[in-house]
């Protein structure tokens, strides 16, 4: 269920190209089936993860439409959106909202929301119109500093009187940001969930007191991330940290700078998986080097996430 406040493990999942960059749909479409059976709160494209920013507009759409048959309902499909006006912004979610989603993660508006301070109405204006327009839950999203808007309390608290935002994704990969943005959340008169988007942490930010997570790395190992929240959730901690211990040096390896390269690393383990048939990524993303794709594979045989 999408609701206020919104808890669990939301995946971000890749996206399979061909070698000639074109997206792989039969891949796609077997991948998000097996998704949606390691059983995540919810399944979010039309991400970073997922390249979104190098698709076209009716490439996103397709990507809805395949992934809504191949999910068949079993858990919520939402969408990012990636727009560079309110009114842009607007029109898409609407558009999505009919082709089925059932929610979205927001993305500011670049280059507009670059640089701070980002005036707060500007923010919650954008939010605002999104949720008018499609009446669909909605999780906005903190950027790391540098990147985008910083959602300090009172900009938090003021995006959280729009009634359908349900949680906020907390992408900062910035220990002190996110305890700031946690405190701030859990105090408002009706919270919103926190849901953490620092990919090098998830187990710590969750036990820091995120309510779950909305993560690229979840397009891997999913059941064992819901495994793992599910584990914090109720106090195990030891059984959480069985778990990163054997995930978080392949988050950490598939994360380290430059970071935009996350998606070809991610897209070589899943390969080795046996997910997809190619890792390759959509110019002007770079694949991964021989050398990496050599410590990937010895990374993942000794974390036992390919055998030995």
């Amino acid at each position: 269920m999408l609701q206020r406040p919104f808890s669990g493990v939301i995946a971000a999942p890749l996206l399979p190209m061909r070698d000639d960059a074109e997206i792989d749909w039969p891949s796609l479409a077997r991948y998000m089936a097996w998704i949606a059976a390691e059983k995540p709160q919810a399944i979010a494209m039309n991400m970073d993860a997922s390249e979104v920013i190098s698709l076209t507009e009716e490439e996103q759409f397709e990507v809805i439409r395949v992934c809504k048959s191949a999910i068949g309902g079993r858990v919520p499909l939402l969408s990012g959106v990636v727009a560079g006006s309110t009114k842009a912004a607007a029109q898409k979610a609407e558009r999505l909202a009919r082709a089925g989603v059932e929610g979205f993660a927001i993305f500011p508006p670049f280059p507009t929301f670059s640089g701070a301070p980002v005036p707060e109405e500007m923010i919650v204006r954008y939010h605002r119109a999104i949720a008018e327009a499609a009446k669909l839950p909605i999780i906005c999203f903190q950027f790391p500093k540098g990147w985008g808007p910083d959602y300090t309390p009172s900009i938090l608290r003021a995006i959280a009187d729009i009634p359908e935002v349900i949680a906020i994704k907390e992408s900062s990969f910035d220990v002190a940001q996110t305890m700031q943005t946690i405190e701030a959340a859990k105090q408002l008169p009706e919270p919103i969930g926190v849901l953490t988007g620092s990919d090098t942490f998830i187990f710590e930010a969750m036990t820091m007191g995120c309510d779950g997570a909305l993560i690229g790395f979840g397009g891997m190992e999913t059941g064992r991330l819901v495994a793992m929240n599910d584990a914090v959730q109720r106090g195990d901690l030891s059984a959480g940290k069985a778990i990163w211990d054997q995930l978080g040096p392949i988050a950490r390896y598939c994360w380290r700078p430059p970071i935009r390269d996350f998606r070809p690393r991610m897209k070589e383990v899943l390969r080795l998986q046996g997910h997809f048939p190619s890792s390759a990524c959509r110019e002007p993303q770079l694949g991964v080097s021989a050398s990496e794709r050599a410590e990937i594979e010895a990374l993942c045989r000794r974390q036992g996430v390919i055998e030995r």
